[in-house]
């Protein structure tokens, strides 16, 4: 009997939180993880990812609605640059993507939340270890730009419309005091000349937050807090055909601005969940 009272408690817990607080539509936080599955567990890897992880582990916990895997196969591996980065080392590294948006305002209790569940998912055998984090860090939402102005998706659809590819384009600014100028910049000036046209039919930005002290041990800390963004290019085409046009050039922009340095351009294209398509091109 103290069981099922137990139970009914904790179970009214769930009525309790879904009756306050914000919950809203804007994707106001994200999880960007780039991970690197070690030489001979690419098949391993991606089963467990998909099968298990991407949705135990991210998509069943609260406030986390929207969730999409991305993978860069060999041949767009090479179209990465800058060649010395300092987000992936070498910047071939971190074949996999994937992208979570996180309910605005709702940050804190799913970091409660995802805390929990991966002590639990570790303690009960759950977790791929052949892996390492190239690039893994939670993001706070800062502007989104638009190709096409108010038609077309929302970012709040972004992980769920049928985009052909993604990039991510990681910028550090000289120091703190330059980002909020670099971000301006980016948003008022360079993204919509770059978007006009183009391949990409909107640009998310973001920037990292600390991950919390308790946090799983192989995911390091977040660098550059103070002074990285990282942009999301959504592309209505595959990034094969449209990446030189859409994305070259990225880095000797943002030097001439004189505003920071771009320490990553990184073409993905989406993953077929169900399948391991392109795991076989990823060497």
């Amino acid at each position: 009997m103290t069981d099922d009272i137990t139970d009914d408690t904790r179970s009214g817990v769930y009525a309790e939180l879904a009756a306050v607080g914000p919950y809203g539509v804007h994707p106001g936080h994200a999880l960007i993880t780039m991970v690197e599955p070690h030489p001979g567990y690419e098949y391993a890897y991606n089963r467990w990812y998909e099968d298990d992880h991407f949705i135990a582990g991210a998509m069943a916990m609260p406030w986390m609605y929207a969730g999409r895997r991305w993978v860069a196969t060999r041949e767009l591996q090479l179209l990465r640059y800058p060649e010395k980065s300092a987000v992936a080392e070498p910047v071939t590294a971190g074949c996999y993507i994937t992208v979570y948006w996180i309910t605005d305002g709702r940050y804190d209790d799913h970091m409660r939340w995802t805390v929990a569940i991966n002590k639990r998912l570790n303690r009960d055998g759950r977790v791929h270890q052949a892996r390492t984090h190239v690039f893994t860090a939670f993001q706070d939402h800062e502007a989104t730009v638009y190709r096409d102005g108010a038609a077309g998706p929302r970012d709040f659809h972004a992980l769920d419309h049928p985009y052909a590819g993604l990039v991510v384009e990681v910028i550090d600014a000289d120091g703190p005091e330059q980002r909020g100028a670099l971000l301006e910049w980016l948003r008022a000036k360079h993204l919509p000349k770059r978007l006009k046209g183009s391949a990409a039919a909107m640009v998310t930005i973001f920037r990292p937050t600390p991950l919390p002290l308790d946090r799983m041990s192989y995911v390091k800390q977040v660098e550059g807090v103070d002074t990285r963004l990282t942009l999301l290019w959504f592309l209505e085409r595959d990034p094969r055909e449209c990446f030189a046009e859409s994305c070259a050039g990225l880095d000797a922009e943002v030097a001439a601005a004189g505003l920071g340095r771009v320490e990553l351009v990184a073409p993905f294209t989406p993953t077929v969940p169900g399948t391991d398509r392109y795991v076989d091109e990823l060497r």
